[in-house]
């Protein structure tokens, strides 16, 4: 097991990419979260999972239950604003009846589902009945409204025109069905980023069996954490079962220094957030108490 401040925990750490060619047409980059529930599902390791589906308005994204292959493939793609997950979880154990739930989230929703198997409070017997988590890199995420104004007021394109979202090399990229590109500098976004963001000491979802994301792999492909007993386990019986391609993560470039670098950004910045937060007024308190 390796453990890195940054990184967290984890057996090994791959670049990896589907083999599943109807998977890829969508995914965002190497499909590797689409591949592993599907691929858990048709094992009988999940009854079905929760995912990032469609919701009624153009790319804001609504909690689903997916328990087909058709229904987890409607979920893929990188949707850059809130989906409640987790809100879902008990859910799917009641009202969908699943004994073995999926969940694929970001690194808040993978504390989540670890803090309610620790203190299952008003989740009497859910906690048990997670079976596989697939975590996303995450450095930031947007309310609705905020993404609505990055892409019409900023990008200048319709959500509804809009086939991808992607962040990269410093910028926000918006994609149309016309093929149109249109970017603006990260920076710019900032100020539309959701509160809590700002608070978060995780950056690749170190609580999830499997952890993944495109930074530190080529186009196309994923960086791939294997980091539990159990992630291993479905990972080996994955890639033997022809489901991935991967190469070792030494071998790729930008590689693991670039993940490790970005992680180190996020957590330093938002280490300071958390102390600022901790002190604010206590200053002012305690000159005048009354004040």
């Amino acid at each position: 097991m390796i453990e890195d401040p940054y990184l967290g925990k984890y057996i090994t750490c791959v670049s990896a990419r589907s083999t599943d060619k109807e998977i890829l047409q969508k995914a965002q980059d190497g499909g590797i979260a689409t591949t592993l529930m599907v691929y858990a599902l048709e094992q009988g390791i999940i009854d079905g999972t929760i995912v990032a589906g469609e919701g009624d308005r153009p790319w804001e994204p609504r909690p689903l239950v997916a328990m087909s292959r058709e229904e987890i493939l409607k979920a893929r793609g990188t949707k850059y604003s809130i989906s409640p997950q987790i809100s879902w979880l008990k859910e799917a154990t009641r009202s969908f009846g699943l004994d073995k739930v999926g969940v694929t989230g970001v690194c808040c929703q993978m504390q989540a589902v670890r803090k309610a198997q620790l203190y299952p409070i008003n989740m009497r017997d859910v906690p048990d009945k997670v079976a596989f988590t697939v975590g996303l890199f995450c450095m930031e995420n947007f309310p609705y409204k905020s993404l609505q104004t990055i892409v019409e007021d900023h990008a200048a394109q319709s959500l509804n025109s809009v086939s991808k979202m992607d962040i990269g090399k410093g910028k926000f990229w918006v994609y149309t069905n016309r093929g149109n590109v249109a970017s603006l500098p990260l920076k710019a976004t900032h100020k539309y980023e959701q509160p809590g963001c700002h608070v978060c000491l995780d950056y690749v979802s170190n609580l999830a069996d499997i952890s993944t994301g495109s930074v530190g792999s080529p186009d196309g492909w994923s960086t791939v954490f294997i980091r539990t007993k159990k992630g291993n386990e479905i990972w080996s019986k994955a890639v033997a079962a022809g489901m991935f391609e991967t190469k070792p993560i030494e071998e790729v470039k930008p590689g693991l220094e670039l993940v490790k670098k970005l992680a180190k950004e996020k957590i330093d910045k938002n280490r300071k957030t958390v102390e600022e937060r901790k002190n604010f007024g206590v200053n002012k308190a305690l000159r005048n108490p009354y004040a």
